[in-house]
């Protein structure tokens, strides 16, 4: 389902003066604790839920494509972009130059993914997209709707996953990050209302996630 977003109305997200960053490769990968808060999150879960998902499959990695398995929303609406990204995350990127560039808000294509038992998306990398008036992407960003309330597992933590925001506990749902020879960089767990930053483009770690999430997915 493309292009909605122009008549629905969207949860009111607060502004966020002071956001702990966790840096699990410098700059190329990082989240944000607590940006949405259990209620904004639940909001957009109820709002996805009542839009209706669509199946999304791939024919697999003999094709030349990533193995998909999920369920999504797309939807086009530069007013929910600039509304997540003066939440406090625009304050982030006041350091972070990418070839001489710096980051004026995000791609108003956004996307809403929910994972079942058993379903992910196979490892995979993603590009960077050319904008109008000559902008570009060069971050992917997950926000997280669900997940426990504690922080993310990483490659050197553990994470206790607690109750998400749907009736079902989750279970699973980490977002791996892979670098050369196949090594894992970062295994991230799902917190509810937690942003992930990871470079994509020519820089991009290729990642996979999987099991029973929930998440808003956006390019910067």
């Amino acid at each position: 389902m493309a292009d909605k977003g122009e008549s629905i109305k969207w949860p009111k997200i607060k502004l966020k003066s002071k956001l702990n960053v966790s840096y699990l490769k410098n700059h190329d990968l990082f989240t944000v604790e607590n940006c949405l808060t259990s209620d904004e999150s639940k909001a957009f879960v109820k709002i996805a839920e009542s839009l209706g998902f669509t199946h999304q499959g791939s024919r697999g990695p003999a094709y030349g494509e990533a193995y998909r398995d999920n369920h999504r929303i797309s939807v086009n609406d530069p007013v929910l972009a600039d509304s997540i990204w003066q939440s406090g995350l625009s304050n982030l990127f006041t350091d972070i130059k990418i070839r001489r560039k710096v980051a004026v808000g995000l791609n108003p294509n956004i996307r809403f993914y929910r994972y079942g038992a058993g379903q992910h998306i196979g490892k995979h990398i993603d590009e960077s997209a050319d904008l109008e008036d000559g902008k570009r992407t060069y971050y992917t960003l997950l926000i997280y709707l669900s997940g426990g309330s504690t922080k993310s597992k990483s490659k050197s933590s553990s994470s206790k996953t607690n109750d998400s925001s749907s009736a079902e506990p989750l279970v699973g749902g980490e977002t791996v990050f892979y670098g050369s020879r196949n090594s894992i960089v970062a295994d991230v767990a799902p917190v509810e209302g937690m942003p992930l930053f990871h470079i994509h483009g020519d820089k991009c770690m290729s990642s996979m996630f999987s099991v029973l999430m929930l998440f808003l997915h956006e390019e910067h």
